[in-house]
Formats: structure tokens, sequence, C-alpha cells
């Protein structure tokens, strides 16, 4: 821009500033602020999240909540650690993992348990594949460069089954956008993914249906996965026409998904957030059936992470106590 532009807009600008003075908006524009919620990207269960919280939190807590989709849930938190975006979503395991081997223990501040992420393994319906077990020298994606710890998701369900990375033909995928991809190209025999994520429902179209495989579900199968991550835990889904490949009651492996933010959001700010999202679960259900799962009482849960003050408070005040997986 030139000198004699930047003037001129600057000139425009004030001009503008005064008359919503003038006018009493002054106020409310210099305090008007918006918050970047860091998600995946869109056709991800998450970002279908997202988009239900930010709507919520800006229609019904007057916070300007805007979904900013990025490459994976390894690369966002960071960028909420340094406050480059004041909110994010991971599962917990991306966000335990970031904490422990991206030292962001002094930045990261946990807001709470948002939804249960149950992730299953889908197939062809006519593959002959039907459990974990049966993967047994399939290709199944890996790597995951751009969201590095599911290849932990990958072996904890693996291990129900008593089967490692070493039992399968590893195929490298940088998400798991990729993996629904190469699965539909007939590159994998598999794609891990989210129950209720758009990716399952396009699979299911392309190919001629899919069925969700299922785990080693009794307590030695559990165990063992808890062995590699030990916050995944076990829970039930029947056919609904969310779960798509689900044709019978099943049970699936399961963690938190987790909302946070970093140490220097405003402790009101946090306790507002909280305080729209309970109030308001129907709105959000609405545009994101998976929001069934959101509870005022269990987004306080035990673990080694750091909770925000703000919504610390939030939850001594209205007396919900941590809960345990």
């Amino acid at each position: 821009m030139t000198a004699q532009y930047i003037g001129s807009f600057r000139r425009g600008w004030l001009t503008v500033a005064l008359a919503a003075a003038v006018t009493g908006l002054g106020g409310q524009a210099a305090s008007a602020q918006t918050y970047g919620l860091a998600t995946m990207q869109p056709g991800t269960l998450a970002h279908t999240v997202a988009s239900a919280i930010a709507k919520t939190l800006k229609e019904k807590g007057g916070l300007n909540t805007l979904v900013q989709a990025t490459a994976g849930e390894s690369v966002l938190i960071p960028m909420v650690a340094r406050n480059e975006m004041e909110l994010g979503m991971a599962n917990m395991l991306e966000v335990v993992e970031g904490i422990e081997t991206g030292k962001l223990q002094n930045d990261l501040r946990i807001i709470g348990s948002i939804y249960v992420l149950r992730i299953g393994f889908f197939a062809r319906k006519d593959s002959g594949i039907a459990t974990m077990a049966d993967l047994k020298g399939k290709r199944v994606p890996a790597g995951y460069s751009a969201m590095r710890t599911l290849d932990k998701n990958t072996l904890a369900m693996l291990a129900t089954a008593g089967l490692t990375l070493n039992d399968v033909k590893p195929v490298m995928v940088p998400n798991v956008l990729r993996g629904g991809d190469d699965f539909m190209a007939g590159a994998n025999d598999v794609f891990m993914f989210s129950f209720g994520g758009p990716k399952v429902r396009e699979a299911d179209a392309t190919v001629g249906g899919v069925r969700a495989l299922k785990i080693g579900e009794t307590p030695e199968g559990l165990e063992a996965s808890r062995k590699i991550f030990p916050y995944g835990y076990f829970t039930e889904v029947k056919p609904i026409p969310a779960y798509v490949g689900v044709s019978e009651p099943m049970k699936v492996y399961s963690m938190d998904y987790i909302l946070f933010t970093n140490s220097k959001m405003k402790d009101e700010t946090v306790a507002k957030i909280i305080d729209t999202m309970a109030n308001n679960k129907a709105d959000m259900v609405a545009v994101a059936p998976a929001m069934n799962d959101f509870s005022i009482d269990t987004m306080y849960r035990k673990h080694n992470m750091t909770y925000h003050p703000g919504a610390l408070k939030y939850f001594q005040d209205k007396k919900i106590e941590a809960k345990a997986y």
C-alpha cells in the first residue's frame, strides 16, 4: 500500500469509529472479540461438533466463535497453547500426548470433556472382515503424520484382539480422511473413523456398504488396550441412522473428546462457555447428534491434565465433582 492510501484508510477508519462513538456503539465495538475454535477438516465428526458449539456460543452466549479447520489435532493443539487460536477440540489421546511430548503443560488448559468419541474400523460388507482379529495380514492405514497419536488408537484396538501393528500391513496416511479415501479407492482393506462421522456414510454409499468391526470386548481386551492408553473405555452402540455400518448392538472403543484453551483465556469467558453449553444442549444436538453425550456432570474428569481455573471455579460453584474413568 502507498503512504497516501494508508493515510486515507486511517482517516476513514477514524471517521467511522467517531461516528460509532457518537451513536453510542463505540463501547460495544471496542469490546467485541472473535474466538477461533480449532478443529478437524469438514467431513469429520469433530468439525460437525465444533460447528454446533460455535453456533450455540454465538447465538446463545454472545461469544462470536468461528470454526477454524486444520490439518489435524497434532497441529491444532500447539496452536491453541501458543494462543494462535483461543479454543481447540481434540480426542483425549491427542491432548495427553500433546502435553506430555510437546511440553505444553505450562500453556494448555482443559475446559472439559464434551462428548464420547467412539472409534472403529470399517470394512466392506462383502469383504469377510467382521472382527479386529480378522485384520491379521490385511492392509490397515497407519502413520497419520498430521494426527500422530492415531497409531496408538490402532494399537489399542488391535490389542483387544491380541494383535499388534506387526500383524497387519500398514499403509501410510496423513489423517483419517485420507485413510477413508484410500479405502474407497481400494488401497486399504479397512479404514478407521469415528462412529457417526460423515466419511463413513460416504464410504458406505461409494463401495456398496460397510460394516463396523467388532473389537475384543472382554475384560482382558480392555486391560490390554489400557496398557497402551489408560483412558480408553468401551461403550455400546445400537443400530441407528447415525451409526452407519452398525447392524446389531456392539461394544466399541471410546474415549473422551476434550475442549481446551490456554492460560491467557479469561476465567469469566471460560465460565460463560461452560454455562452456555450446559443450558443449551438441545441446540447443539440439533446440529450434531453426537452432543447427546454432553453432560455438565461428566465435563469434569479425573486425569493429570491442568484445568483452566475458570472451569474449576465453575465446577466448584455448581458442586460438580471429578468423575473417574
